[in-house]
């Protein structure tokens, strides 16, 4: 189906972004590179073979990320810590009807998008999914079919189970930027805010994960899932040894969570960003063929009735170019329709997305 015109990648020259520029080129679909250095853009569509149009635009020149995205189709917003940087985009997308994408994993900025854009953005005709990466696009989908034919929920619980995962330099900005805020859990039919307190559960992964240890995560699909499923509760998990980063370590990660959260929401938060400058700026080919996930949802029904799904994984890294190209060529399609801030499931058929993932090497099972 014909492409209503180019997807334009804001923040093309980070780890990401490059990697999404890549599979665009992959794909032969039109695309804009576009950030803040004109020379980074040139190194990049060099690097890509040439033939791409480049736009060096900054964040708070607003008339002219509006005229970046005029003619666009739709946008992949990559720069990072979101919560910091990334509302000029969105709000030029929103103003423009520009179908938008992003990668963020920062539920304090899923939480902004909602509030502020989904009303301007409906007006326009602009499509706003947040989060389309690793995390929290495929949760969100699987979620939404484990759910069918066991709704109404007493909760929905999905649970994360990352290994061998080397963060970026801006996954750690971001990481960082999302603790320092305030978060939600969806707890009775609401939202409201989470508590500092982080108590330590067990949860039964599928073999070869096996029990691990896990703690509350702000994941995305805390806010999304909701939308689409019929539940009193959602609950997001994460396995100790992921904030930890080795298994030795992963008891103490619930004891010092309060603290680093106080901490990071003070000015000692600063005193970081000399630290976070020495970390490279991606993990290695070799370093990311190393790594696995597993995430788990859980449908618990009001009637006592109980349905398990089950993602699987490699490379997160590709699998978020993959999933942020995807969905965005979704939306450069002439034949979509939606508008507003959406979740994955309310953008996307959750069943043929998640087929399309196969290609990168995600598996997925939802018991009958």
């Amino acid at each position: 189906m014909a492409q209503r015109g180019p997807i334009v990648v804001y923040g093309a020259t980070g780890f990401t972004g490059a990697l999404i520029a890549h599979e665009l080129r992959r794909r032969g679909l039109e695309m804009v590179l576009a950030g803040r250095s004109a020379e980074k853009l040139a190194q990049l569509a060099d690097a890509l073979g040439g033939d791409v149009t480049t736009r060096a635009v900054a964040l708070d020149d607003d008339a002219g990320l509006r005229d970046l995205l005029s003619d666009a189709a739709a946008v992949i917003a990559c720069a990072g810590p979101f919560v910091q940087h990334g509302e000029p985009v969105v709000r030029a997308a929103a103003a423009t009807g520009t179908h938008y994408v992003d990668t963020t994993g920062e539920q304090p900025f899923m939480q902004l998008v909602r509030d502020r854009y989904d009303a301007p953005a409906r007006r326009s005709g602009a499509a706003l999914v947040p989060a389309m990466g690793f995390d929290y696009l495929p949760g969100d989908l699987l979620a939404h079919l484990t759910a069918q034919g066991v709704e109404p929920l007493r909760e929905l619980v999905l649970a994360y189970a990352p290994k061998g995962v080397r963060p970026t330099r801006g996954t750690l900005r971001s990481a960082l930027g999302m603790v320092a805020e305030p978060s939600v859990v969806y707890e009775d039919g609401g939202w409201r805010a989470a508590p500092l307190r982080v108590p330590r559960a067990s949860f039964a992964f599928p073999q070869p994960v096996g029990d691990q240890p896990v703690m509350p995560y702000p994941s995305g699909e805390l806010l999304t899932v909701p939308r689409h499923v019929q539940t009193r509760a959602v609950r997001s998990l994460i396995t100790l040894e992921t904030f930890a980063g080795t298994p030795k370590a992963a008891p103490l990660a619930p004891l010092l969570m309060p603290g680093m959260v106080l901490a990071l929401r003070s000015p000692l938060k600063r005193a970081l960003e000399p630290l976070l400058a020495r970390f490279p700026e991606g993990p290695s080919p070799e370093s990311r063929a190393r790594v696995s996930f597993t995430i788990v949802a859980e449908a618990h029904g009001k009637d006592g009735r109980t349905r398990r799904g089950v993602a699987t994984g490699g490379d997160v890294y590709a699998l978020t170019a993959f999933t942020a190209v995807h969905g965005a060529a979704l939306m450069a399609q002439e034949a979509y329709d939606h508008a507003g801030f959406l979740a994955p499931a309310e953008a996307y058929d959750a069943k043929l997305f998640l087929d399309a993932l196969a290609a990168h090497g995600v598996a997925y099972d939802v018991a009958a």
